[in-house]
């Protein structure tokens, strides 16, 4: 299954990287490395996250970390919706 980050998403993996890279470029490459490849299982298994908190979607925990990635799984491919910190406030809508 192909897993497509939107647009939104990769604004959320840049803000996060930079973030964290700001103090600790190391903790920040592999932060992103984390989340990637928990992200790449998504396409063998894309019912790995539990149900999503907004209709239509499923989260995905970062285990170790405070992140949560938001997808959906359509027929054909997953898309990356958003990465969020657990601490935030959820938004409404994806």
């Amino acid at each position: 299954m192909k897993i497509i980050w939107l647009d939104g998403a990769i604004c959320d993996l840049d803000a996060l990287f930079e973030y964290i890279g700001m103090e600790n470029p190391p903790a920040a490459f592999a932060m992103l490395e984390l989340i990637e490849r928990r992200v790449g299982q998504l396409a063998d298994h894309p019912l790995l996250g539990r149900v999503g908190r907004v209709a239509t979607t499923r989260e995905l925990v970062i285990a170790g970390t405070p992140f949560i990635v938001v997808y959906r799984a359509q027929s054909n491919q997953v898309d990356i919706l958003a990465v969020i910190h657990s601490a935030m406030r959820w938004p409404d809508t994806f």
